[in-house]
């Protein structure tokens, strides 16, 4: 696909000049997050980046909406809150990113909290030649400034050993919005299985780079989960790390997703709950959640 960079950030900024004066939207997704979601809003409230926040509640039965919107509405926050009745997060980005209008869009998790610099180290990353993708790396919410260097120079140093490969989750992505969009964006008939951050990004830098930095971090919550992982064999990590630079499309259509629909990983599984089997009564309503 022919992608001029250039022409597109050019473009862009002069197509949403009236619809948005903002530089960033925030991607949120979320099922049943009340206990995280404050912690997170709040955090994105410090931002010294001017965003609009774009909630997407996926059938939540917790009251997490209503929590959002209180929250949202006590810090005065520019945002809007959807519903989307198809489960699964790849479903609920999609929705998302239909309601951007600014020319950067980061994808962020309700249970995690983002330094006050985040929005601005990943908009001066993005500003670099040819990136179309910033990534973040995790600390713990209690690392001192030793560690978060630590965890910087080890996701430096996987990058420039393995540059064509994504090395962080969905948490901590920050996007060119014209790139993901000319990728395909966010799409659960493409793709609607766990991993979807590794796919989505696996798209996008066919048209550009990811890069890192040594101050671009998010912490995610400490919590326990409540079954065992869904995340990928080391089968599959060694298939990735062999393959991705030239047989990506290879790896994610004819491998790893027939061996992610073998082992029913689909998006909506990644909901880690012990309420997850609420989720067939709310998602066969006709009727809109609130």
């Amino acid at each position: 696909m022919y992608f001029n960079l250039a022409s597109a950030r050019s473009d862009h900024a002069t197509s949403n000049a009236a619809p948005s004066a903002l530089p960033w939207t925030v991607l949120i997704p979320f099922f049943n997050e009340r206990d995280f979601l404050s912690a997170t809003i709040a955090s994105l409230s410090e931002q010294t980046r001017p965003f609009r926040l774009v909630l997407i509640d996926n059938g939540s039965t917790d009251g997490s909406a209503a929590i959002a919107r209180a929250e949202c509405d006590r810090l005065g926050l520019d945002y809007l809150l959807l519903t989307e009745r198809k489960p699964g997060k790849v479903a609920a980005l999609r929705t998302g990113l239909g309601w951007v209008r600014t020319p950067f869009v980061a994808t962020c998790d309700a249970d995690t909290v983002y330094p006050p610099h985040y929005l601005a180290e990943a908009e001066r990353v993005l500003g670099k030649d040819g990136c179309v993708v910033a990534g973040a790396f995790f600390v713990a919410r209690d690392a001192m400034p030793v560690d978060i260097a630590a965890e910087g120079r080890k996701i430096n140093g996987a990058a420039r050993l393995l540059p064509r490969q994504c090395h962080t989750g969905g948490a901590g992505q920050a996007f060119l919005t014209v790139a993901l969009r000319a990728a395909g964006g966010f799409d659960p008939d493409r793709w609607n299985y766990v991993l979807e951050d590794h796919e989505v990004i696996h798209r996008v830098m066919k048209l550009g780079s990811m890069r890192y930095s040594h101050d671009l971090w998010c912490a995610p919550s400490p919590r326990e989960r409540d079954r065992a992982s869904i995340r990928w064999t080391l089968v599959e990590r060694l298939a990735y790390s062999a393959t991705a630079p030239w047989a990506g499309d290879w790896f994610f259509y004819r491998f790893l997703g027939r061996r992610l629909r073998h082992r029913q990983l689909l998006s909506h599984h990644i909901r880690e709950r012990r309420y997850q089997n609420v989720e067939g009564a709310i998602f066969a309503t006709t009727n809109p959640l609130f």
